[in-house]
């Protein structure tokens, strides 16, 4: 096997991996906050997301992320997930 093809199919090994890592992520976040809207997009070990859910009503946004890296601690706790972006909102604030 020429090294260019041991290249393209290591990439679609990964790419394969991230798309299903992604969306574990993303049914764990719905599993926790049913209702909601989930965004998600991951770059490597890099996850931007969004959350949207009545759960978040009244709380600071502090208090918003806090909810949704515990939704995440194993994940980040194990090296899977190494940095995490989370914009948290309610409905509300996600329709303004």
């Amino acid at each position: 096997m020429q090294l260019s093809a041991i290249f393209i199919t290591l990439a679609r090994l990964i790419y394969k991996e991230l798309i299903m890592d992604i969306q574990a992520i993303k049914a764990l976040l719905v599993e926790n906050f049913p209702g909601g809207h989930i965004e998600a997009e991951a770059e490597g070990s890099h996850l931007s997301l969004v959350v949207v859910s009545d759960i978040f009503s009244g709380l600071s946004r502090l208090k918003k992320q806090q909810k949704v890296l515990a939704v995440l601690n194993e994940k980040i706790s194990s090296g899977e997930v190494h940095a995490v972006n989370v914009k948290a909102l309610t409905p509300d604030q996600w329709q303004a």
